[in-house]
């Protein structure tokens, strides 16, 4: 059974195959570590964790590449802002890595309780400069850059095919897209920066060949694909909304650089909405996961992302969380029930369900179909399971044999059996969230009431068990800083 997959850059479903026999050489592009993640990282990357779960259960070796961004992600998205991390780091009155720091852990420890696998290869973009710079020094060498003022852009005109991904190929089309003001020493307004220089107050900046600065934001991504899994690799990930300008300037530079296809396959997934409403920061309706851990089983949130496409939008509400605490419970029920039943004498044919989950996974990662496999196993088991003659001890094995390998290997939405990973801190982890908002109640109170000697006793206590407390603009937010 082949495994097709919907390739973003052909706009078709393509049968899956890798540039190197059985290995997949994958990248997903990390998030921007200047605030706590939220409801869409959830869907993002729950989305590329089922990817490589089936690509594994399907007996590819894969590299997995999932990039951190703590520098270089302008407030605009292209040329012109402030740096992300840096607009942070002023809110809180401290250092830029300290925000990047802070929130690299808080996305990991949320992305863990998701039951998220961590990439074999977790780059940071700070660590990574050298290798940024020799890309830029190759573009620059060959004509498809140049230097102004201490700033390198990428000169568009120069390569054939600039937004073939998003479909913005024309220059009208591209003027369109650009949201910056346009910079008086870029040769086109659709060029973009691979190299910024710093001002004298500027934070976060290097030595180059070109003077003093930092890397654009789309400049990381190939630098650190190309290190890590070659000039061209199988599969890249992201938000739809990374076509243009992020993916499409990938492209460009790397492709410009090596003279090579980039991508194989460019998979993107869809966004979450709130109600029917787009979620986002600035309509000051994103939803936290923290928060979100605290008031519902997070296994829960990923069951729910799961039964939508990764193409598909994801609408959250309280009604669709309610529905899919139910449903994952029912599964739940079905799974120890298997586990728990004497043996009996039917027969139970596990292997129609198994091949229709295959087909599902192998037709783009079809989770909905996946899920809506388990449902009718669940009901057919269960009713065999009723019948007096239940089901026989090797139906039973069987059965209990695919629930883990799909529940749990593939979809990661049902505990193992004698599971030592995740799963096991789970109820431990929502005590831990429990008692948290406690004791920053109990904190709170104390600061209304300028009691600030027991504020700081209770912060001091908690950072000396390793968990971190931060006063922001947004509120309160903490960190379990000893898990790392």
């Amino acid at each position: 059974m082949s495994l097709f997959i919907y390739n973003s850059l052909s706009r078709t479903k393509e049968k899956f195959e890798t540039l190197h026999p059985e290995i997949v050489s994958m990248y997903v592009c990390g998030p921007t570590v200047y605030g706590h993640a939220h409801l869409g990282h959830a869907k993002s990357y729950v989305s590329f964790d089922v990817v490589v779960r089936w690509l594994r259960q399907s007996g590819y070796r894969v590299k997995y590449v999932q990039n951190i961004t703590d520098v270089g992600h302008l407030t605009d998205d292209a040329d012109e802002g402030e740096d992300k991390i840096i607009k942070q780091a002023s809110l809180e009155k401290t250092d830029p890595m300290e925000i990047a720091q802070f929130y690299t852990r808080s996305f990991y420890e949320d992305m863990d309780r998701l039951e998220v696998l961590r990439a074999n290869i977790a780059p940071a973009a700070t660590a990574h400069i050298p290798e940024q710079i020799a890309l830029i020094e190759r573009l620059v060498t060959s004509g498809h850059a140049y230097e102004v003022n201490g700033n390198v852009y990428f000169a568009v005109k120069s390569f054939h095919g600039y937004g073939k991904l998003s479909g913005r190929t024309d220059q009208n089309a591209l003027q369109s897209g650009i949201r910056a003001v346009v910079r008086s020493d870029k040769r086109e307004s659709s060029d973009f920066a691979l190299w910024k220089k710093a001002d004298e107050g500027h934070l976060m900046k290097w030595n180059s060949p070109w003077g003093i600065g930092y890397p654009g934001w789309h400049l990381e991504c190939s630098a650190m694909s190309m290190k890590y899994l070659g000039e061209s690799i199988d599969i890249h990930g992201g938000g739809m909304e990374n076509k243009f300008p992020h993916h499409d300037c990938e492209i460009a530079q790397s492709e410009a650089a090596t003279g090579k296809p980039y991508v194989r396959f460019w998979m993107h997934n869809n966004m979450v909405t709130i109600n029917g409403i787009k979620m986002g920061k600035s309509l000051k309706n994103s939803v936290n996961l923290k928060e979100l851990f605290g008031e519902t089983d997070p296994l829960v949130i990923r069951f729910f992302i799961l039964q939508s496409h990764y193409r598909s939008q994801l609408d959250y509400s309280e009604t669709a969380i309610k529905a899919s605490t139910t449903g994952l419970e029912k599964l739940r029920e079905t799974q120890k029930r298997v586990r728990e039943q004497k043996p009996g004498t039917g027969i139970f044919d596990i292997k129609p369900f198994a091949d229709r989950f295959a087909e599902a996974m192998n037709d783009d990662f079809n989770t909905p179909i996946a899920v809506a496999v388990l449902f009718e196993l669940s009901k057919a088991i269960n009713t065999a399971l009723d019948h007096p003659e239940g089901i026989s001890t090797d139906s039973r094995k069987e059965a209990e044999k695919f629930l883990e390998s799909a529940g749990s290997n593939t979809l990661g939405i049902l505990n193992p059996e004698n599971s030592n990973g995740h799963g096991e801190n789970r109820e431990n982890l929502k005590k831990l969230g429990e008692v948290m908002l406690i004791l920053l109640e109990l904190r709170n109170e104390a600061r209304k009431n300028k009691d600030f000697a027991l504020s700081d006793r209770i912060r001091n206590r908690l950072l000396d068990a390793g968990i971190e407390i931060k006063d922001t603009k947004e509120g309160v937010s903490w960190s379990a800083k000893s898990r790392y």
